[in-house]
């Protein structure tokens, strides 16, 4: 039994975390915790998320002291911020524990990608050198030995899961460069109030174009350029992403089938349909990635969906749990 702390509970995807470690047989939930200024603090797990009344009903923690909190335990989930993250994660490390980091602070091993991209200096670029990127399907190996793990973001773990085996397995003209055009609901922004993400404001539209941050994340873990649009839908969560590319002369459609189905055949939160293409409501609540394509001449056109809280959050962490501790991959999953 693995005693463990999530920080950073009171958000969707830390509610469910809460949720799936909750039932995972092999964890006990030592505490729910929240930064020392949240305005979460001192209230119940339920009284934020009701559907879990009389199920969870653990307080949440204001976190004034990391050795504190940390005494006794042996993984602790960050669901913070980028720079929260960044300070707490270290401090962790040193009590002894496991730190699985849902935010961005250690998914790129280059100091200057944070100053560049997310606003500022990175201090532990020997924790940079040490996390293991969590894509999961992607990392059994190196997830076995982990003490820091960074779990991808949303739209990477889609455009990666996508566009990998394609890659690896030379499938793709890569002079032309993979399009990555993504549509996630508005849950992705997170739980504070917001007029450009306020249900009634949001329609449908681009936002950060050539400026997003998981540009260079997906570019630079797949080892090729991308670009990537992503947009803003008014539906609440999940992530649908339309990569188009273009296929080396004499790659049919049997032969992507064929390089899906080695890639995943043995991996169970993958879905690739070998007809047709997925639709969102397909992976709402679940915590699959479905993958399908349609290839015309040399054009490839590639569809990828997922529940941005669950496989592109929560899920994909609680694999990579089950991954480093040598559970069943997918338990308490499905």
């Amino acid at each position: 039994m693995l005693n463990t702390l999530i920080v950073g509970a009171s958000g969707y995807a830390g509610a469910e975390l809460t949720a799936y470690l909750h039932r995972h047989p092999q964890i006990k939930i030592t505490a729910l915790a929240v930064s020392a200024q949240s305005a979460d603090a001192g209230k119940r797990f339920s009284e934020l998320h009701p559907q879990f009344k009389q199920t969870i009903d653990l307080p949440l923690q204001p976190l004034h002291d990391v050795a504190q909190m940390a005494a006794g335990v042996d993984v602790v989930f960050l669901g913070t911020s980028h720079e929260v993250s960044h300070d707490l994660a270290p401090q962790f490390l040193a009590a002894g524990c496991v730190v699985i980091d849902l935010s961005g602070a250690f998914r790129v091993n280059e100091v200057e990608f944070y100053r560049h991209y997310y606003g500022f200096d990175h201090h532990y670029p020997e924790w940079l050198a040490k996390a293991v990127y969590g894509l999961a399907e992607w990392q059994h190996q190196p997830l076995r030995q982990a003490q820091l793990i960074a779990v991808p973001g949303c739209y990477p773990t889609a455009a990666q899961l996508a566009l990998k085996p394609l890659i690896d397995n030379q499938l793709l003209e890569l002079s032309q460069w993979p399009v990555i055009n993504a549509i996630s609901g508005v849950s992705g922004a997170g739980r504070k109030a917001s007029l450009t993400t306020s249900w009634c404001e949001v329609s449908l539209q681009p936002y950060n174009l050539f400026t997003h941050r998981h540009q260079p994340e997906v570019a630079k873990h797949l080892g090729v350029p991308v670009i990537f649009t992503p947009h803003l839908g008014s539906f609440p969560r999940g992530i649908l992403e339309t990569i188009t590319c273009r296929v080396r002369p004499g790659v049919n459609a049997e032969a992507i089938a064929q390089v899906y189905q080695t890639a995943y055949h043995n991996k169970p939160l993958v879905r690739i349909y070998q007809q047709g293409v997925p639709a969102l409501k397909a992976v709402i609540g679940l915590p699959f990635c479905d993958i399908g394509f349609a290839l015309n001449g040399e054009h490839l056109i590639v569809v990828a969906t997922e529940d941005n809280l669950l496989k592109g959050a929560a899920a994909q962490a609680v694999q990579c749990l089950n991954l480093r501790f040598g559970f069943p991959e997918t338990e308490s999953l499905l």
